[in-house]
């Protein structure tokens, strides 16, 4: 009996490996074909899946299914955000009409537009201030954190334990010992650029922290994904800060600093701030599954300035896409002139047909990329797609070091976008980002003067240019081109 077991066990166990191997691939296919949006990524997965038996489906369900979109609609359905005190009313179409005036009607379809995308609310009587230089901007915010009497929310990417990291941890344990509420998120990735992590020492001194996403990737692995790139700063719920800069010494630019930062961030006051402070709350819940709620967190924030302006939030979640289809609607709004300027400039096809299709119309668009990228393969893959927007009008510079990390754009001198997406895949559709939209013709002028100053200084790259490089470095750039979508 037993041997009649054994005979028919050996003949049926490579059917039962079949029949697994088949449904396994069926269902990883099925799933594939129904949920990926880019046709190439689905093309690519079921090819894998059908060509290596169970071990390419094994991979798709290890790492081809979104889980960070399912466990963030569980968590934010299970628990429904409302904080009151945030304004959830958008500026009333008669004080839009007046902002825009004579020479800006052509933006009111964008403010419809992004309202529908982004469902959160264009906001009147904000001041959005920038910061030039990280020695301005830390001066700024570790000023309001000494000055904080009820809640920090600090959020980053890059947390270095270095003396700007140091700064940081001091200022945050002397508003601990205050008795302020004090939360601070770190990417996992971003926490372990420098070592030991920042993170031991905010055990250390008591000061309550998460990590966002742990991960066992290598620490300083610049090409990770689904990483929270995400800046801000909200200081009791009444002032925020927000832009592109980490939280390390490159952006102070000291003299004889090996690796110094150009970057600009800003300063946010008004009921935008609310935006900032509900982004926050959002991440860290997902984080440290805690939920923030309160007049300490969300009060009541009057307004103080002439900005209108809103949070847009993008991530491979719940809000994928949606700082890039911003940036369409816009380049479709534009009349007269689009300035960009974004340390790392990859974007995919149908953004390059926009900027072509944008300067084809007459607009004047300008972008500023860096000379010298500090990602080596970004660079190369840059130089590969420049010709394409060459070729249909559009004019780029290379800014000189120091490295600029600077990430903003403006449009006809009256719409800014500003925040930490820059304008690569990874951004744009990989990690978690915060951007800010504003309506301000002040802000804009600031930021076009900048922009200016930059230029002034830079080399403008040309079609020829691109043209007459090596034959060797036009492959080599090329071949990176290939990972465009991993950079």
């Amino acid at each position: 009996m037993i041997d009649w077991l054994i005979a028919w066990g050996t003949l049926l166990w490579p059917w039962v490996l079949l029949a697994v191997h088949v449904v396994t691939m069926l269902v990883a296919s099925g799933h594939a074909v129904l949920t990926k949006r880019d046709s190439r990524s689905a093309i690519g997965w079921v090819g894998l899946i059908w060509l290596a038996p169970i071990v390419g489906s094994l991979l798709y369900f290890a790492f081809g299914i979104n889980r960070l979109r399912r466990r963030a609609r569980l968590l934010r359905g299970s628990r429904s955000y409302v904080a009151a005190a945030v304004v959830r009313t958008s500026v009333a179409e008669e004080v839009l009409q007046r902002f825009l005036g004579d020479d800006g009607p052509h933006l009111a379809p964008l403010v419809k537009y992004v309202s529908r995308l982004t469902h959160m609310p264009l906001l009147e009587g904000n001041r959005i201030t920038p910061l030039a230089t990280g020695r301005q901007a830390y001066e700024q915010m570790l000023a309001a954190i000494d000055q904080a009497q009820q809640t920090i929310g600090l959020m980053t990417y890059i947390f270095d334990n270095d003396a700007a990291g140091q700064m940081f941890v001091e200022a945050l344990a002397r508003a601990v010992a205050r008795g302020v509420e004090v939360r601070v998120l770190i990417d996992d990735v971003g926490a372990r650029y420098t070592f030991p992590s920042i993170k031991r020492e905010l055990r250390r001194r008591g000061i309550p922290f998460a990590v966002f996403l742990p991960t066992l990737v290598p620490r300083q692995l610049h090409y990770a994904n689904l990483r929270n790139h995400r800046k801000i700063l909200v200081v009791d719920g009444r002032l925020g800060f927000t832009g592109g800069m980490n939280i390390r010494q490159g952006h102070l630019c000291a003299p004889g600093d090996p690796h110094p930062i150009q970057d600009l961030h800003f300063r946010v006051e008004g009921p935008v701030v609310g935006h900032l402070a509900e982004t926050f709350a959002y991440d860290w819940e997902f984080s440290a599954g805690e939920h923030l709620d309160g007049p300490g967190w969300f009060p009541s924030i009057p307004r103080c300035g002439q900005s209108l302006a809103r949070g847009v939030l993008d991530g491979p979640d719940m809000d994928i896409d949606k700082i890039v289809l911003a940036i369409h609607g816009a380049l479709s709004c534009a009349r007269r002139s689009v300035e960009i300027v974004t340390p790392y400039f990859l974007p995919e096809q149908p953004l390059i047909t926009a900027l072509g299709v944008t300067a084809l119309r007459g607009v004047a668009v300008h972008i500023l990329i860096p000379e010298k990228n500090n990602l080596k393969l970004v660079e190369w893959a840059c130089m590969a797609q420049l010709w394409q927007i060459l070729q249909r009008g559009c004019r780029v510079w290379l800014t000189p070091p120091p490295f600029d990390h600077t990430k903003l754009m403006v449009v006809d001198g009256v719409w800014s976008l500003v925040g930490s997406a820059n304008w690569d895949p990874r951004s744009l559709r990989l990690n978690f980002e915060f951007n800010l939209e504003c309506y301000d013709r002040e802000l804009a002028s600031q930021l076009s003067a900048l922009v200016q100053a930059k230029r002034a200084i830079s080399r403008e790259i040309t079609l020829a240019d691109v043209d007459s490089r090596p034959l060797w470095q036009r492959l080599r750039d090329g071949v990176c081109r290939l990972a465009l979508p991993y950079l």
